[in-house]
């Protein structure tokens, strides 16, 4: 049995860097991006993000450029009905139609990694946090992820074994091991937000691992 790959959600600015025609700025963002996706899927990881272009787009083309990458690992979760309006890299395109309640469903990933960002990734990390997730956020280039890493989002306490905070990186490699070292130990996932605070419960754990492999189809029974 194959165990199950971890889900990273890549959020940030969604217009800007482009690989022709931008500026420094977006061009640094691209190419951070761009690294970051391609570092995940080496690592064995699968990436989300919400299908549209810049940081966006840039992860999920670093992504297919992996020595790992297979059919599969770049998801998008799109806010509108379109299957059009996902990019070029996204191998499983979900049209949600929820519009901006499509970022909880990005805030609702593994981990999430910021790179720069507007308002729409602040959205995305505050849903994060308060579902509980990892949180992640490059420190070297202008936008909301730089604003907030080495913070905590706001004074709730998530978890009281560790240092939680929203955890800064400038590059790839950075995130991975901090993804390797320290998300065994966000333990908890959202369970509800009584008198307006969010409230978290220990990850119950099913013992799922991933699909077995059937050597004979004919061989699985039907259930009653």
């Amino acid at each position: 049995m194959q165990k199950r790959r971890l889900i990273v959600a890549v959020v940030g600015n969604a217009a800007s860097p482009q690989p022709e025609d931008c500026s420094a700025l977006g061009k640094t963002k691209w190419d951070l991006a761009f690294d970051l996706g391609k570092t995940l899927v080496d690592n064995g990881y699968r990436v989300i993000t919400g299908g549209g272009r810049g940081v966006m787009r840039a992860a999920c083309a670093g992504a297919h450029a992996s020595k790992n990458y297979r059919e599969g690992d770049t998801i998008a979760i799109c806010p509108s009905y379109d299957f059009d309006t996902a990019n070029d890299f996204a191998d499983i395109v979900i049209p949600t139609g929820l519009d901006l309640a499509r970022d909880i469903i990005i805030g609702n990933s593994e981990v999430v990694v910021a790179v720069g960002g507007g308002s729409g990734t602040l959205n995305e990390i505050s849903a994060a946090w308060k579902l509980g997730r990892m949180v992640l956020a490059y420190k070297n280039v202008e936008g909301w992820s730089a604003a907030l890493a080495d913070h905590p989002l706001d004074d709730a306490i998530r978890y009281d074994t560790f240092e939680d905070k929203i955890w800064g990186v400038t590059n790839a490699q950075e995130v991975v091991e901090k993804i390797k070292e320290l998300y065994p130990l966000h333990d908890k996932v959202f369970d509800r937000i009584p008198f307006g605070v969010p409230k978290l419960k220990k990850k119950a754990d099913n013992g799922w691992v991933g699909p077995n492999r059937v050597e004979d189809p004919c061989s699985i029974k039907r259930l009653p």
